[in-house]
């Protein structure tokens, strides 16, 4: 997916300044969205698109939903639940102790480092809880069997999103999961000078001679017109999740939410949503290529010619070059655009709309699966 999107004042990833993330790419100043802050934004919109258990979630309590899971399941061992939780993800290996969160959270159970577990997983491990107390199996010192078994209930049936980006156990690297999708730091295809805002707030209580603000404060900020790659291994992707009706669900699920999503940060103070001008979807059998080369040069604005147009021209004159030069060429590809934004790239491939691009990547998959 290569995607070309402006966005205009906004403040959508933040450094540890609280500043826009920025970066230099061809030697000038850019805008950047680090890849895991789009990750984020997609995965936020999975639940619209696919059915809850064929999700997952990050979490550092995932003792607590496994417990809670227990309780829904046998009220009868509600007061043990949080025992046998603890019991049946400690066996996995994964490091649990006292939540040092303040509120509701206080003094729960929780691991310490974010996990990424499948809801599926979740009501697995539950099954399992039970299953070992119902056995009168030894909870406290679970026997090598009993850890194999969790490990077992814990690498079940695959999440789309945890298979799509992947799981890092710390504490048990036999689950790990390899991310069968990349997506790239977003760049400004321009080179950006940093802006801060500032501004202040008054008291609307203050007195009629207290003509002082109450508060004042700088918000830095920046505009750009951004590109955006990213890819799936249609091989991988299909292989963990062992399920070719799954596969195929996933890729479009990634591909609306990666052409849909947006960041959140600051969206209330600039209202910078956008939807992109130009999207490129191609499937290679050889290798996966960015195309951010195409904007070593930074575009600067024409007078004829905005710079989301001239950026357009550069992707499209640049996927050209790579396949006449490699031969590196798509085995399909379609084109997306804005306006008269399509007829840029219009020769790399067919143009179609967001929902005709759902229907033309189901049936290609769908064939390619079953051939």
């Amino acid at each position: 997916m290569h995607i070309i999107q402006n966005v205009p004042a906004s403040n959508i990833n933040r450094d540890d300044t609280g500043n826009p993330k920025v970066g230099h790419y061809g030697g000038k100043l850019r805008a950047r969205v680090s890849s895991q802050s789009w990750k984020r934004a997609m995965r936020e919109m999975f639940p619209t698109m696919l059915k809850s258990d064929e999700l997952g979630v990050r979490t550092k309590m995932a003792a607590s939903l496994i417990a809670e899971a227990i309780g829904e399941k046998r009220p009868d061992l509600a007061s043990d639940a949080a025992t046998l939780a603890k019991a049946v993800l400690g066996s996995i290996g994964v490091e649990i102790k006292e939540s040092k969160r303040s509120g509701a959270d206080a003094g729960r159970d929780a691991t310490s480092y974010l996990i990424f577990i499948a809801h599926s997983e979740i009501q697995a491990l539950a099954d399992l809880a039970i299953q070992w107390a119902d056995d009168g199996q030894p909870i406290g010192k679970p026997t090598k069997e009993m850890k194999a078994e969790s490990q077992a209930a814990f690498h079940g049936k695959q999440a789309i999103d945890i298979a799509l980006f992947g799981r890092m156990l710390a504490d048990a690297p036999a689950l790990n999961t390899d991310a069968s999708s990349q997506v790239a730091h977003a760049i400004s295809v321009d080179q950006i000078t940093p802006e801060y805002d500032y501004y202040t707030a008054i008291d609307d209580c203050a007195s009629k001679d207290n003509a002082g603000a109450a508060m004042l404060d700088t918000v830095g900020f920046n505009s750009s017109t951004l590109y955006r790659y990213a890819n799936v291994n249609i091989d991988s992707l299909r292989k963990q999740l062992g399920d070719d009706a799954a596969a195929v669900q996933g890729i479009v699920a990634f591909v609306e939410a990666f052409v849909r999503s947006m960041p959140t940060g600051k969206q209330n103070t600039f209202a910078n949503r956008t939807l992109p001008s130009v999207c490129v979807a191609m499937i290679r059998d050889d290798q996966p290529i960015n195309a951010v080369n195409a904007f070593e040069k930074p575009v600067y604005p024409k007078d004829d010619a905005s710079i989301t147009e001239q950026a357009a021209v550069r992707l499209g004159a640049h996927l050209r070059d790579l396949q006449d030069t490699y031969g590196e060429t798509p085995e399909r590809s379609w084109v997306m655009g804005v306006g008269d934004l399509a007829d840029k790239v219009g020769d790399l491939g067919e143009a179609v709309t967001l929902p005709e691009l759902h229907d033309r990547l189901e049936r290609y998959l769908t064939e390619m699966f079953e051939g």
